[in-house]
């Protein structure tokens, strides 16, 4: 596994550092301020909206020193931005990229777009951990994982050397498989009770919330109540309540109205990951879903959402296959697969015209729209590309007989994409002012052994897409606008201290980019490409992009949510409503216009 080492910029970087104070910045034999790096001359947008300006932006160590038209004094390093944009780097509020950072911690696919802090755990965290999911995590892995508790795998990353800081919701789903395994059961009033301590330890070891995701066994058998006891928790600690809710295709309205329950009851604000909403027969649906939002938001509950900009979600085989024949895990799952009576239930249910779970292979309007694009099993890599439907018609068998048959041929769940979205309502969603972003996909490199399968583009474009189509081609959000919900919208949501913003005093997390410039070129044909126009990612104040190449840094480190011990006023209260929480829609006096402005 390929490890990140530090390159001679970065030693050089550090050793013109031993000598600062304080402050950051040493004096020079004239008494000016020396700092270690200056960004001159770029349009600065500080993360909250407001229009870009000329100006320097000074670091001294790890931290923003200053920033200012012509800023006094010289910096050891000078990188003059006029031209681009200088941004606070961008915040992937749905990560999966905790695996791809143990193969190459350089995180190269989001770093050259300019993330600089990966935030994981819908519904799954790697922690907490028993021993059984270790010894499952090393059968499906080929490694017992190192760490127990959802902390140690955090604090883990940033010894391992990773370029992005890293972050973590503890995943409800892994609460319940600590406890209650893979079954449909509900816990008992002393397990639930372990599982609301789960979840406060691991917010006092710097969880930002509880994450969940709904339509996946075994999280599909969690109650509201369940949930609501979990996440009052994350309440209690600070944190958030975010979701992949139970439908976003036919019962998509039901579901949203669960989220605001769950978000009232518990008195925690909730994000919605990914909205979106599936299945042409559902798209005129997208109206009363942003009315039951923002009626909730006025009646001052903090409900939210991210997206990500492309047309197909993307997830495993068993999106599209009841709860009850996923029930126990994958093994229970393929060997209920191998059972006649039960593959020709399964058949039916797939093709049901109502079902009361999340049916991707109905919503999106049958194999056709499902693209296949990972396999374990080296024997079946090259039917990535193909379609369900395609791979059908070779085998000469129906799609739902191939989907049980490629499951149990790959001993996975099949990575699969599904196009199933409106890119008109994709627009729409995007001008919501709450609305942030998340690639809800891994940090791959173009190269080795991430090559053996086609990841959703996602994982290589949503940022630079965001900027460079939907912001300079097609104006759907004003680029202030749009760097706001990357930055400091984001960072209020999840309650981050001092990241989101340019300001100083706030961690030096920056991106300079050329706003003419920046796109993606990442295609569900051909994903391996990296998005271009991004020149410089500093990482707590460390090159981690340097004239648009990785420099190897180990710049990241862990982002700890609001009751994490180490906080000086950290720990868990007695009620949600002892902590503040900021919501910038409601502080913005006039948010910005979609389509105006710079």
């Amino acid at each position: 596994m390929p490890r990140l080492a530090p390159t001679s910029l970065f030693i050089a970087l550090l050793l013109a550092g031993c000598g600062a104070g304080q402050d950051g910045a040493t004096a020079t034999a004239q008494g000016t301020p020396a700092y270690d790096l200056v960004i001159r001359n770029g349009t600065v947008y500080d993360g909250s909206g407001a229009p870009g300006h000329i100006a320097d932006v000074a670091i001294a160590g790890d931290r923003i020193a200053a920033i200012g038209p012509s800023l006094p004094g010289k910096g050891r390093r000078e990188i003059d931005a006029a031209g681009q944009a200088v941004a606070p780097g961008f915040i992937n509020v749905l990560s999966w990229a905790a695996d791809s950072l143990l193969q190459d911690g350089r995180a190269q696919s989001d770093i050259r777009q300019g993330v600089t802090l990966e935030v994981f755990g819908e519904g799954h965290s790697e922690g907490p951990l028993n021993a059984k999911m270790k010894e499952e995590a090393a059968r499906q892995d080929g490694t017992v994982p190192a760490w127990t508790t959802l902390g140690e795998h955090l604090q883990f990353l940033e010894q391992r050397g990773v370029a992005p800081n890293v972050a973590s919701m503890v995943g409800a789903t892994t609460v319940r498989i600590h406890e209650l395994g893979q079954d449909d059961v509900t816990p008992d009033a002393a397990q639930l009770d372990r599982m609301r301590g789960l979840v406060r330890q691991a917010m006092e070891e710097g969880a930002l919330g509880v994450g969940s995701s709904l339509i996946y066994v075994p999280a599909t058998f969690a109650s509201t109540d369940e949930l609501v006891a979990l996440v009052e928790v994350a309440g209690q600690c600070g944190g958030i309540y975010t979701t992949h809710m139970r439908s976003e295709t036919d019962h998509i309205l039901e579901a949203v109205d669960e989220t605001i329950e769950i978000a009232r009851r518990s008195g925690t604000p909730a994000e919605i990951y990914h909205l979106k909403i599936g299945g042409p027969a559902n798209w005129d649906k997208l109206d009363a879903v942003v009315a039951r939002i923002e009626a909730a938001r006025a009646e001052g509950l903090r409900i939210t959402t991210d997206m990500y900009p492309y047309p197909a979600s993307a997830t495993g085989l068993d999106a599209a296959m009841p709860p009850w024949v996923r029930e126990g895990g994958l093994d229970a799952w393929i060997e209920r697969l191998r059972d006649p009576a039960m593959r020709a239930r399964v058949v039916a249910e797939m093709r049901a015209p109502e079902n009361d779970w999340e049916n991707l292979f109905r919503a999106v309007g049958g194999p056709q729209n499902m693209l296949l694009v990972a396999f374990r099993n080296p024997e079946l890599r090259p039917l990535i590309g193909k379609t369900l439907a395609e791979v059908a018609t070779l085998r000469g068998k129906p799609a739902e007989e191939v989907a049980m048959d490629l499951v149990i041929e790959d001993g996975s769940r099949v990575g699969t994409a599904y196009f199933g979205m409106s890119e008109d309502n994709q627009k729409r969603q995007m001008q919501l002012p709450y609305m942030s972003f998340g690639s809800d996909g891994s940090a791959p490199s173009a190269e080795g052994e991430f090559l053996k399968s086609n990841p959703h583009p996602r994982s290589y474009g949503t940022f630079a897409r965001i900027l460079g189509h939907y912001v300079r081609d097609e104006k759907i959000l004003t680029l202030p606008e749009a760097l706001h919900r990357m930055t400091g919208l984001p960072a209020a949501h999840l309650g981050l201290r001092d990241r989101g913003a340019l300001k100083p005093g706030y961690a030096a997390d920056v991106v300079v980019f050329d706003p003419a410039q920046i796109r993606d070129h990442s295609t569900f044909e051909d994903p391996h490409r990296y998005a271009t126009g991004v020149s410089t990612v500093l990482v707590n104040g460390v090159p981690a992009l340097d004239n648009g190449e990785p420099t190897g840094a180990p710049s990241g480190r862990v982002v700890r949510g609001r009751a994490w011990r180490g906080w000086e006023d950290g720990g868990c209260r007695a009620s949600s409503q002892d902590w503040n929480w900021p919501d910038p829609v409601r502080e913005r006096a006039q948010p910005a216009q979609a389509g105006k402005g710079a």
